[in-house]
């Protein structure tokens, strides 16, 4: 039995819903019989309902911005969730766990007087109680448990659910008001520069080709291995320290939280900081020198040898299946 409703925030640019609102629309829709999505501005409804929204609970946001507070503070996505959750009583709210949905979910979770989980690769339902499996300990256990108390706050890893989409065009529109909270006008953004980026989002891509320590700071056969292949490029905290990629392409405890279809490591030894960070991978393949570097104990496919050999033979044979 399914749970009667679930809450989910979701994002867009105003014409589309970013690649992990798909998946927690998509999430919620297997959990939940009645999906109900809460965001800001003018939202892609066709594209919503085709996901799995219901109902879509929509706020102005120049209700937020006139009051002096800034569309993407936490504490303003966190007033967002608390308005959705007293007007459709969700059995439980989902998010992507991006940094900043972990904090909207902290937040949410504090003002409902609920249970938060952050990093959820999946939610199911038995016995009408919605259980939550998360992997812990970097990536060593996998847990499965319940939140006793209040709403479930519930964020998602991106591209722990894969998004699919229904033959439904239509969902009712409602309008949501929110009270700005007062800590959310504290806070003055005095500039915004987007970041250049030159492939497929880290965190959402279903390929990522991550270089280390062994590509001694040449990522250029890292980068056209992943162009090829459609894939996000990705790093270990070794190659951002030198200064050989930006911060933003770290993976790891103090990085991204990945888990593509497809993971390949150039170069790379497997270190547990980097590590916890894709172990999620479905497959993951492991180009190294060094026949006891501990990637390949968790290695789908594992090649010993040169990076500067092993992959542009792989980028040539890749090339000539036409691939």
């Amino acid at each position: 039995m399914k749970l009667d409703t679930v809450l989910v925030l979701s994002r867009h640019d105003g014409e589309n819903l970013s690649e992990s609102s798909r998946e927690m629309l998509t999430a919620a829709r297997e959990v939940a019989d009645r999906v109900v999505s809460a965001t800001f501005g003018t939202p892609p409804v066709a594209e919503l309902a085709r996901y799995g929204a219901d109902e879509i609970l929509v706020v102005d946001p120049d209700t937020v911005t006139s009051s002096g507070a800034d569309l993407n503070h936490p504490a303003v996505w966190a007033a967002l969730a608390i308005a959705g959750a007293e007007k459709m009583s969700p059995r439980a709210i989902f998010m992507a766990s991006s940094y900043l949905g972990k904090e909207i979910a902290a937040q949410a979770a504090v003002q409902l007087d609920s249970g938060v989980v952050t990093d959820a690769d999946s939610v199911s339902v038995a016995g009408g109680q919605l259980t939550i499996s998360k992997a812990v300990f970097s990536g060593t256990w996998a847990t499965d448990g319940e939140i006793i108390r209040g709403i479930p706050v519930i964020a998602l890893r991106p591209t722990a659910v894969e998004a699919s989409a229904t033959d439904k065009a239509d969902a009712a529109v409602t309008d949501l008001e929110i009270t700005v909270p007062e800590r959310a006008k504290r806070t003055r953004l005095i500039s915004l520069t987007k970041r250049e980026n030159t492939g497929p989002n880290l965190a959402e891509s279903q390929v990522v080709v991550v270089g280390g320590r062994g590509t001694d700071g040449d990522f250029g056969p890292v980068n056209e291995l992943a162009e090829l292949l459609g894939g996000a490029v990705g790093a270990t905290r070794v190659a951002c320290d030198e200064g050989w990629i930006d911060r933003s392409a770290q993976i790891g405890q103090t990085g991204e939280t990945i888990a593509p279809n497809l993971y390949i490591g150039v170069g790379v030894s497997g270190a547990v900081h980097h590590t916890s960070g894709m172990l999620a991978s479905e497959r993951i393949v492991a180009i190294c020198d060094d026949s006891e570097a501990p990637i390949f104990e968790i290695a789908d496919f594992g090649i010993v040898g040169d990076i500067n050999d092993v992959v542009p033979q792989a980028i040539e044979a890749i090339r000539e299946a036409g691939l």
